[in-house]
Order: structure tokens, then sequence, then C-alpha cells
């Protein structure tokens, strides 16, 4: 059962299920079960698509970009903060979701490759996680990260 708010939509899915999508979050009701709903909030979505694309070989991380992109950075570490939506903005609709992440590869690996990978791995993770289809993953490579420049970094100076 679903209830109607303003703004509401509904929708079936293949699975068998009711979507409902509010103005920040996704409802999905399992019409064979009418004991309740369950809302799933962009922010889990976004968080899934970061967690997905730092679980690939060739990414170093995944980064805010812009202006106030430092500043923010700076604050959720000073803050201890969640990281794993860093980067990652998020449309969920009805029944479909799409991603945009900007990604740091590691230098010296096939970006197109990597990117690859990194979309499969959104897409399987949402996919299986919420039951939403993803349509598109953007994905920016916006740095590279060099790992022989931190081994000569970390190494004393002083002998």
């Amino acid at each position: 059962m679903v209830e109607k708010r303003t703004g509401d939509t509904t929708s079936d899915t293949s699975a068998g299920q009711r979507l409902q999508r509010g103005l920040s979050s996704a409802v999905v009701v399992d019409q064979k079960a009418t004991q309740g709903k369950t809302t799933i909030a962009d922010g889990v979505v976004a968080k899934i698509v970061g967690i997905a694309a730092r679980e690939i070989e060739g990414v170093k991380d995944v980064v805010n970009i812009g202006a106030g992109a430092s500043i923010s950075g700076l604050a959720t570490r000073v803050t201890h903060g969640d990281t794993h939506a860093q980067g990652v903005s998020v449309e969920v609709g009805e029944r479909e979701a799409a991603a945009s992440i900007n990604i740091i590869a590691i230098y010296g690996v096939s970006i197109p490759q990597v990117a690859e990978a990194v979309r499969r791995n959104i897409i399987n993770r949402v996919e299986a996680m919420t039951g939403l289809t993803v349509i598109a993953v953007d994905i920016a490579v916006t740095d590279l990260y060099f790992p022989d420049e931190q081994a000569d970094q970390q190494q004393s100076r002083v002998q």
C-alpha cells in the first residue's frame, strides 16, 4: 500500500515493487507485503555510488571539484564528516537513477578501462541494493595520482 503525498509520483518496477518518488528520496513498496514501505534517501544512493567507485583498482579517490571544493573538503576532514558521497551527485526518479562522479586515477592505468569498470560496478551495486534502474553514470577524471611522488616525499631528508 502506498500513501500519496502532495508532489509524490508512483510507478511499478519490473521486480513487482511499487516505487514512490518524493522530493528527496525514493520509496520502494513491495506489493507482496503490505506491512510497510521502504524509503531510500538520495544521499544513500550517492554513498553507494561513491563506495562502488572506490572499490575499483586504479581509482585513487573520489573528489569534489569547483570553487567550494577545497573549503568543503577541509571542513569535512576537520570535523571527521562522512566522505562516502563526496564528489558524487545523483538524480533519483520514479524508477531510474543517474549519477555523476569525479575521480582521481592512478598514473599508468588505462583510464577508459578504469572508467568502464567504475561504471559497471556503480550500476551493479545501485541496482542490486535499491532496485532502481541506473540509466547513466557520468565519470570525470579530474586528476592523476603519482605513487612514486608520495614514496619520495616519505623518505627522510636527514640521515
